[in-house]
C-alpha cells in the first residue's frame, strides 16, 4: 500500500505537482490535451487529434463474405501500419458498455478510506485491488494515476474476493463484458491469423486457446494542475498480446507514428483495440506493437478501462514457423511469456539507469 493516492493530492488544492511526478522535459507532453467546455462544446480540441484508423465492423455477421473480407483487410491493414486501431460496430452494446462505465466511475467516487478496503500490495506481490502505481524505474518518477486491477477471465481462475462489492452492479456488469470481449478476442486474432495466411484459430491456440488470460485494469486519471509537466502512463509498448481500451471521452490516449504523438479522437461507442507485444513477435514483426501514451487533464478526470490479453505464463512465444524462411528470418527468439515480461521490465530499469 502507498501512503499518499493521486487523488488525495488532486483533492489538496496543490496548485503545482510533487517533483516525483515532474516528467523529464523529452518526455514532457508539448501538445498536451487541456479540454475546457468551450473547447469541447465547439470541437476545437479535434484540431489537435489524428487520425488513427477507424474500423466498422458492422456487417460481419449478415453482410456477406465479400463484407467481411473488407473487414478483415481493414483490421490487417491498421495493425500492419498502426498497431492500433478505433473499433466501431464490436458487437458490445452501449447499454453494457454504459453499465460497466457507471459501475467503474461510482467505484473511484467512494471516499478514498472506503476504496482502501480493496487496497494491493504490488511490493509484495499482490497486484490485484486498488492501487497507484509504484515508482518502477531507477528515477523514482511516479505516474499521474490511480487503478483498480484484476483477473477478468479465465473465470474459473478469478479471485472474486478481489472484485469491489460496490456499487451492487459492478460484478455482473464487469463479468458480462468480459464474456463479450472474449468473443472479440477469438474475432480479432482469427483475423489476423487469416490475413497472414494462416488457418484462423492458429495464433489464438499457441497464445493458450481458452486458458489465454484477460486482466481488466480500471485507469483513475484525477484532474492535475499542471498537465504539462505529467504522465497519466509513460509512453511503453504493451507486453500483451492484444488491449482493449474504453475510455470516459477525455481525450488523452496518444500513439507515436512517423516520429510525433498521435491523440485519438473521442469517438462514441468506439473500443480502441492495440496490438500487443507477443502478436508482434508470433507475426515476426508484421503487425506492429505500438508505443502509446497516456495524458491527464487539468479540468477533468479521465478514467479508461483496459482489458489486456494475456498468454500463460509458461506459453512459449516466437515467430511462427509458417512464417519463417530464408528471406524473413526470426526477428526474436523465443521465450516464454514469463520470460519476455522479466526481460522488458530489467531493460526498463536498465535504461533508466544509462
Amino acid at each position: 500500500m502507498v501512503s499518499t493516492r493521486v487523488e488525495s493530492l488532486a483533492q489538496s488544492g496543490l496548485l503545482t505537482i510533487p517533483s516525483e511526478y515532474i516528467r523529464p522535459v523529452e518526455e514532457r507532453p508539448t501538445d498536451c490535451i487541456i479540454v475546457n467546455a468551450e473547447e469541447e462544446k465547439n470541437g476545437k480540441y479535434d484540431e489537435r487529434t489524428g487520425q488513427i484508423p477507424v474500423v466498422d465492423m458492422a456487417g460481419w455477421e449478415e453482410g456477406g463474405e465479400a463484407r467481411r473480407k473488407e473487414i478483415m483487410r481493414q483490421v490487417a491493414e491498421a495493425s500492419e501500419e498502426w498497431g492500433v486501431m478505433q473499433v466501431l460496430n464490436h458487437g458490445i452494446s452501449d447499454s453494457l458498455i454504459a453499465r460497466l462505465q457507471a459501475a467503474g466511475k461510482a467505484f473511484f467516487d467512494l471516499p478514498i478510506e472506503e476504496k482502501e478496503v480493496y487496497a494491493n500490495d504490488s511490493a509484495s506481490g499482490k497486484i490485484a485491488g486498488y492501487g497507484s502505481k509504484l515508482a518502477n524505474n531507477a528515477s523514482g518518477q511516479l505516474e499521474w494515476e490511480d487503478y483498480y486491477f484484476h483477473l477478468l477471465w479465465p473465470t474459473h481462475e478469478r479471485d472474486m474476493t478481489t472484485w469491489p462489492k460496490y456499487p451492487s452492479d459492478y460484478i455482473e456488469a464487469t463479468d458480462e463484458y468480459g464474456r463479450e470481449i472474449r468473443k472479440l478476442v477469438s474475432r480479432i486474432l482469427g483475423t489476423l491469423s487469416m490475413e497472414l495466411g494462416l488457418e484462423e484459430p492458429r495464433m489464438e491456440t499457441i497464445l493458450g486457446g481458452q486458458d489465454l488470460e484477460m486482466q481488466l485494469k480500471i485507469n483513475y486519471y484525477p484532474r492535475c494542475p499542471q498537465p504539462e509537466l505529467a504522465l497519466g502512463v509513460e509512453a511503453h509498448t504493451d507486453i500483451s498480446a492484444l488491449t482493449f481500451l474504453l475510455h470516459n471521452m477525455v481525450p488523452g490516449f496518444q500513439l507515436f507514428k512517423d516520429g510525433k504523438w498521435v491523440t485519438a479522437k473521442c469517438i462514441p461507442g468506439a473500443l480502441i483495440v492495440h496490438i500487443g507485444d507477443q502478436v508482434e513477435i508470433l507475426s515476426n514483426g508484421k503487425y506492429k506493437s505500438g508505443l502509446h501514451r497516456g495524458l491527464v487533464n487539468k479540468e477533468k478526470v479521465r478514467i479508461s478501462w483496459a482489458v489486456f490479453c494475456d498468454p500463460p505464463k509458461d506459453a512459449m512465444i516466437g515467430p511462427m514457423k509458417e512464417l519463417i524462411n530464408e528471406k524473413n528470418p526470426p526477428l526474436f527468439a523465443a521465450k516464454t511469456f514469463k520470460d519476455h515480461t522479466d526481460h522488458k521490465l530489467f531493460k526498463k530499469g536498465q535504461s533508466k539507469k544509462n
